[in-house]
């Protein structure tokens, strides 16, 4: 003869993605804005004590070449009698890209004809 075995009854679980969430209480969410509030504070405060214009002009002095090595400032503005045979002459010389109005700039060189002569290559 032969016994049955009492099958064992395995709980499923809802996924991570489809369990309740905890609600927020009113205290957690007033602490939470405090505390951005107080971060933000700190920010503008530290902001403004450093914002001089002396220590503006030497931050961005400091800054120039990580901004040029990534493309997001000239190395030299375009000034008057600056001509290009190409926009390689022109990256070369760091005043790419050049736009309309400023001394350089020539329809020849702006491909699409946006205004922008000497784009950077993405």
């Amino acid at each position: 003869m032969r016994t049955r075995q009492t099958s064992r009854i395995i709980p499923i679980r809802a996924g991570k993605r489809y369990r309740k969430k905890p609600a927020v209480t009113p205290r957690r969410q007033a602490a939470s804005l405090l505390g951005k509030a107080a971060l933000l504070g700190a920010v503008i405060g530290t902001a403004s004590i450093v914002a001089t214009p002396e220590r503006i002009d030497m931050i961005a002095e400091k800054a120039k070449p990580f901004a040029v090595a990534a493309g997001l400032m000239r190395a030299r503005a375009p000034q008057e009698g600056d001509y290009w045979p190409g926009c390689n002459a022109a990256r070369a010389a760091g005043t790419a890209p050049i736009y309309i109005g400023e001394p350089g700039y020539r329809e020849g060189m702006d491909g699409d004809g946006d205004g922008v002569a000497c784009e950077p290559h993405y």
